[in-house]
């Protein structure tokens, strides 16, 4: 058993593959990371990890428990349609799945099969960029690598399925989406790779936000040089984004609390 907040949780390690509780693992720690970092909105988002082996599911948290507070026996494991496959007792606080999640996760997951994990975000900086009509600005070097992003206009609280195709449609086959005047939307074949997109989205956005502020005149940087930046940034021009930082921030994960893990 594991106490969350005087939640007490059996553990489903017994109750799914060596490989999903892996994922479980790394996906708690995602949130933790998440709320570390300063990037979650007590229990609003979502983060979301396909099930290995397993078509046609992934894993997301339950609505009600801060990021904070998720380990890896506290997700939910959910299909397509929205229908909790897998689900901890909860008791008396019945947690279920926040519909928005779904609808948002479920169109990525079931559209795209090169990704993995995508991660939902309200933070201070990355909503003040969705309602910036010129968006993310390529004027840092960390910028520069969301250059050919995806912008998908505000249609309201994300309930109806029907969006789903105009959000995949927005998105592309890039990894990260401005959902304008709400949030962002960050994708990777990894969940170790879709941290570090959205780590660096954050970065970038306060950066711009920061110089912004200043009301000083902003450098730019030539198209061509641009460019290749963005280039430099693209699968096969470098290794893949996480295989080196992720084991690293599960060991500060470990010094700060293990608990991530029950």
């Amino acid at each position: 058993m594991t106490n969350i907040a005087h939640l007490p949780l059996r553990s489903m390690k017994d109750q799914c593959t060596p490989e999903e509780w892996k994922a479980r693992v790394d996906l708690a720690a995602c949130y933790r990371l998440l709320a570390l970092y300063e990037m979650s909105d007590m229990i609003a988002n979502h983060v979301s990890m396909r099930v290995p082996g397993q078509d046609g599911a992934f894993l997301i948290n339950a609505y009600g428990m801060l990021y904070e507070e998720i380990t890896a026996s506290s997700l939910l494991k959910v299909d397509y349609d929205g229908n909790i496959l897998v689900k901890p007792d909860f008791g008396d606080l019945n947690y279920g799945v926040n519909k928005a999640g779904y609808v948002i996760h479920s169109a990525v997951h079931r559209a795209r099969h090169d990704i993995d994990c995508v991660i939902h975000t309200h933070t201070w900086a990355g909503m003040a960029i969705s309602a910036l009509e010129c968006g993310l600005l390529p004027i840092t070097q960390t910028a520069m690598r969301f250059l050919k992003i995806g912008y998908h206009d505000y249609q309201g609280v994300v309930l109806d399925a029907r969006e789903q195709e105009s959000l995949l449609r927005d998105m592309g086959n890039s990894e990260a989406c401005v959902l304008r005047n709400h949030g962002v939307l960050i994708v990777g074949k990894s969940v170790g790779e879709a941290f570090n997109w959205c780590h660096r989205f954050e970065l970038a956005a306060r950066a711009q936000l920061a110089a912004q502020a200043t009301g000083q005149k902003i450098t730019e940087v030539p198209k061509d040089v641009l460019e290749e930046t963005w280039k430099n940034y693209q699968p096969g021009t470098r290794r893949p984004y996480g295989v080196m930082e992720w084991p690293a921030l599960l060991r500060k994960l470990d010094r700060i609390d293990p608990s991530y893990r029950d």
